[in-house]
């Protein structure tokens, strides 16, 4: 039998980090997580970490798609908040947001993992920002660092 497992040090890869202007405040906490996440845990060299900005979470999937498209990266790292308001607007925007990124992961075999937080409140959002119930995006960095050695692996056996 034959186990693929990965770890997280990969010295030489490249990530682009999508980060939502739109509750930049608690954007800001995840961003730091995954940045100390792949620098210090995964090696990952400052100039290797691309960061752009948009305005909310629904724009991500645009520029996680033309980012794909041209495979100079190993990951894309996404990072908003998405808070429920008084109406549904919550519901479509992390559905469309999260179902769009799926499909460009998949199209383009390339992870994009999930730093955005879909709470029902502020409070929940600062929580999973970096207090009792962790840093969301550092999680998000640790899931790319593994993938990016997951998919490195395969590669190397159907070579």
């Amino acid at each position: 039998m034959k186990i693929i497992q990965s770890g997280i040090i990969n010295k030489t890869a490249s990530i682009a980090i999508i980060i939502s202007r739109f509750n930049q405040f608690i954007n800001n906490n995840l961003l730091s997580g995954a940045l100390d996440t792949l620098k210090r845990i995964g090696r990952i060299k400052e100039d290797n970490i691309l960061q752009i900005y948009v305005p909310g979470a629904y724009e991500i999937p645009l520029i996680a798609n033309y980012i794909s498209k041209y495979k100079k990266y190993n990951a894309i790292i996404v990072i908003g908040t998405i808070i429920k308001g008084s109406t549904d607007h919550f519901k479509y925007i992390a559905s469309d947001t999260y179902n769009n990124l799926s499909k460009i992961s998949m199209k383009y075999f390339i992870p994009i993992t999930l730093g955005i937080l879909t709470t029902n409140n502020l409070e929940e959002s600062i929580e999973r920002a970096g207090l009792k119930m962790g840093n969301k995006g550092s999680e998000a960095a640790l899931a790319a660092l593994e993938m990016i050695n997951v998919i490195e692996t395969l590669k190397k056996n159907n070579d």
